[in-house]
């Protein structure tokens, strides 16, 4: 295609942006009706997918350390002292991190890739480090550990945000939602490995005779700590890897879209904020994934009340984030089949994340709805429910980028990602409040799934970004 980056940072104008009249409205780029497109050619390097793989164990580390405390609390309040307002604290810094949200976009747009991901991974090497200092007073080393999971949630803008532009810097145009969805699932997985590490390596007090005892005191504590000298080892490696080989981008770029210019931050910050379409898709994002998010930050406390056991607690919540990772990338790699139809597949996951979440709250309500009250339905509402919600953020990611283009991928889904966690940093600021009686956080569930479904019914697509990359190499 003759294509190559200037000599700045920023990518400059090699061809004209996509006219903006006619647009491509529900139908695909250039007046093609949805569906199988041209091939698109570029020039691609093998080693994008070491890069997709470093950036993805980053996000992995990062929702493996954020998710610690939420699937062992019961065995941290004897071992640590911590209180439920501790627990809830603990999830909670994973949205205060986003306050510097939009210095990292900022970063990722001006330094490029490379330089955002060790300072990233530097901060989360810091933060699982404090963690582990052995400090004899409980106060200081709880203080330690809430400065260390702060650290760590620090590093959420990049890990939840970089997704997008990563994939378009280094992928074609028909595997863009694929590695999207690769990069942007794996913190969710992580996350999911929280559930399954902690209570398997760390016994339960329910499970533990003599419970008052010391020395089984002192066991819980010691297999809580292995857990965090295993999670500073990883996170310690990854670092490693990424500061001997994580450049910013390849030599040529892989698409027109790669290589054509940008709007500046400012400017993309107006377009944003002005334009009507992206903020709906935004609110649509961002408020069921928030209240998801911080629903299963505390999917045990939630569970207890009606007598489900931390383990059971930890595979529920384990397989409803593996399952939506295992869909979120099949749906993905389906968009990049059959480009031009985002909305359709939202409109899909939405309405089962509805149905899903609206099972699990009547569940819940057995004196009222008199509903059966099984593990077996427990685990299939919040598997449905994981599946559905989690496999739709590749999906959105790629309905942002294609909306506001050519505003930078980084800015699009910062914003929208740090919209999100103020939707969860609200809902657990009132959980450390209310965290006696959860019906009204379940309720929570169904109603942001509901309201982001109506905002998708009424969103009007379209495919700016996809539309110059196929016309020109049409």
């Amino acid at each position: 295609m003759g294509l190559g980056w200037s000599s700045a940072e920023e990518r400059r104008p090699l061809l004209p942006p996509p006219p903006q009249q006619p647009r491509p409205q529900p139908r695909g780029p250039a007046g093609v009706p949805a569906g199988r497109l041209p091939p698109l050619s570029g020039r691609v390097y093998g080693r994008r997918w070491l890069v997709l793989l470093l950036f993805s164990l980053l996000g992995f580390a990062q929702g493996l350390v954020w998710n610690t405390w939420g699937p062992i609390q019961n065995s941290a309040r004897l071992a640590f002292g911590f209180s439920g307002w501790d627990i809830a604290l603990l999830v909670f810094w994973g949205p205060i991190g986003f306050a510097p949200c939009f210095f990292f976009m900022w970063l990722m747009d001006k330094k490029g890739l490379r330089v955002t991901v060790l300072l990233t991974s530097s901060l989360m090497v810091l933060g699982a480090g404090l963690r582990c200092v052995p400090v004899s007073d409980l106060e200081i080393r709880k203080k330690l550990i809430h400065g260390g999971q702060l650290l760590n949630g620090l590093a959420g803008p990049t890990v939840m945000n970089a997704a997008p532009f990563l994939s378009t810097t280094w992928f074609s145009p028909d595997e863009r939602a694929t590695a999207t969805a690769i990069a942007s699932l794996l913190n969710y997985l992580g996350s999911a490995a929280a559930f399954l590490v902690g209570p398997l390596v760390v016994p339960p007090p329910n499970g533990t005779a003599q419970l008052a005892a010391p020395s089984n005191t002192q066991h819980i504590k010691d297999r809580i700590e292995a857990v965090l000298y295993a999670e500073f080892g990883m996170v310690s490696l990854i670092f490693s890897a990424a500061l001997a080989y994580f450049p910013s981008r390849p030599p040529f770029p892989p698409s027109v879209a790669a290589a054509s210019q940008r709007l500046s931050y400012r400017r993309s910050f107006c377009r944003l904020l002005s334009n009507f379409r992206f903020l709906m898709i935004a609110l649509a994002y961002a408020i069921p994934l928030g209240v998801f998010s911080g629903w299963s930050g505390v999917l045990d406390l939630i569970l207890t009340p009606i007598h489900v056991s931390q383990v059971d607690a930890g595979w529920i919540g384990f397989w409803s984030i593996v399952g939506g990772c295992v869909v979120g990338i099949a749906m993905a790699r389906f968009a990049d089949f059959i480009r031009g139809m985002l909305k359709f597949i939202l409109l899909l996951l939405l309405s089962g994340a509805t149905l899903a979440s609206t099972w699990f709250t009547l569940t819940c309500l057995t004196s009222v709805t008199h509903l059966p009250l099984t593990t077996a339905t427990l685990y299939t509402s919040c598997i449905l429910l994981g599946i559905f919600l989690n496999s739709s953020v590749p999906i959105f990611f790629e309905l942002f980028v294609e909306t506001v283009y050519p505003v930078p991928e980084g800015i699009s889904c910062g914003v929208v990602t740090f919209l999100s966690n103020v939707f969860m940093g609200v809902l657990l600021f009132f959980l450390t409040f209310y965290h006696t009686e959860f019906s009204w956080f379940n309720w929570c569930l169904p109603g942001s799934c509901l309201l982001s479904l109506l905002l998708i019914l009424c969103f009007r697509e379209s495919y700016d970004r996809l539309y110059l990359d196929v016309v020109v190499s049409v």
